[in-house]
């Protein structure tokens, strides 16, 4: 990294933040805040739990956990019933074939969360969902992910519960290891998703994606794999006072990741998939634009982050894009507005490498 631009640090753990109701309101509008058959707190109720490991062996951050055979039967009839709530809209009649196969529990992160495995008995293919601790920076986050990014989010919420389907993909950090200098993965392709993903987090303001909170999705073409980077942890939706946050760039353990960019793409290709990314943001925007408004409301009146926080935030974002008027931003729900904002005035004139977004390179050593 350069003298002016260190790398990031580890961060203290983020306070968990209530729906308010405006918030409620909104996920109910859209059918995201409904009656649920489990909640969180009736998963808490295990009777004991083992170390997990992964397949070679290694200690995880994950515990399995067990409960009373009379439990057990009722969680395993009501988890069934959730996932149908998130996959096919409580429809029971095509689902009658599968089971709780395992519940394991994290105490790792802030929501958390009950990863359920659920099988399906004909086949024994299976399936993951997630019961967490419900966050609204988490809920704006995954709700942010579904209207901006090329991404789907399925996600339920009551109460203090969420629940949320598993995001496919390779870890960030496997990915690093194992697959960044594949010789079937070509690096442009890479390098530009890369640039892209890095565009994403920054214009929605969501932090901290350093290599273990987002993955790669390898996906098949005619003629040779492409890639996209997408990500699975939002519990740092638009908290922390520090712009570089939200760009995963400048994380250490992204830092292949951003020497890659940089010796596969020069600045003006790089520029170019940026304003790629922000008019895609900007179409996927102006097709949402009332339920956008209506998330940025609702967002504009929750508690996500402490006054200074955003007014350091707003400092920042006002030098970066040379633009007063994040100075008058009161909210996080502000900021992600101007940014937007922002983003489409700048799409409507040409630019070059050095000025317009406030950035000639998205990736810098």
């Amino acid at each position: 990294m350069s003298q002016r631009q260190q790398p990031l640090s580890p961060t203290k753990r983020k306070p968990a933040y209530p729906i308010c109701p405006g918030l409620r309101s909104y996920l109910a509008q859209y059918r995201r805040d409904v009656d649920l058959p489990v909640l969180y707190r009736d998963l808490m109720h295990f009777r004991e739990s083992i170390p997990l490991n992964d397949v070679a062996g290694a200690p995880t951050l994950w515990e399995s956990v067990m409960y009373d055979r009379h439990e057990m039967e009722r969680l395993n009839a009501a988890l069934c019933r959730l996932y149908a709530l998130l996959r096919v809209q409580g429809d029971l009649s095509v689902m009658q074939h599968l089971y709780v196969d395992r519940i394991d529990y994290c105490t790792f992160g802030n929501s958390l969360p009950f990863r359920i495995r659920i099988v399906n008995s004909y086949n024994d293919n299976q399936d993951y969902f997630y019961v967490k601790k419900a966050d609204a920076s988490r809920v704006f986050g995954l709700e942010l992910e579904h209207l901006l990014s090329p991404n789907r989010m399925n996600f339920l919420t009551n109460g203090e519960t969420l629940v949320e389907e598993h995001v496919i993909g390779i870890p960030g950090d496997v990915f690093i290891d194992q697959w960044l200098h594949r010789g079937d993965l070509k690096p442009i392709r890479v390098a530009k998703e890369l640039v892209k993903f890095n565009e994403r987090c920054f214009l929605r303001l969501l932090g901290d994606m350093r290599a273990y909170n987002f993955v790669a999705l390898v996906v098949p073409d005619f003629d040779e794999p492409t890639i996209r980077f997408r990500a699975m942890d939002f519990d740092q939706q638009s908290y922390s006072p520090r712009k570089n946050f939200y760009l995963p760039q400048f994380f250490p353990e992204n830092r292949h990741l951003a020497l890659f960019c940089l010796k596969h793409l020069n600045a003006t290709t790089a520029l170019q998939y940026q304003r790629e990314e922000q008019t895609l943001i900007i179409q996927r925007a102006d097709l949402i634009r009332q339920r956008l408004e209506l998330l940025l409301e609702a967002m504009a009146g929750q508690e996500l982050a402490p006054a200074g926080h955003i007014a350091e935030l707003r400092a920042s974002l006002a030098e970066h894009h040379q633009n007063p008027e994040f100075l008058v931003c009161s909210s996080m729900g502000d900021l992600v507005r101007e940014q937007l904002a922002t983003v489409r005035r700048n799409l409507k004139r040409p630019t070059r490498p050095g000025s317009g977004t406030g950035r000639d390179f998205a990736f810098k050593d």
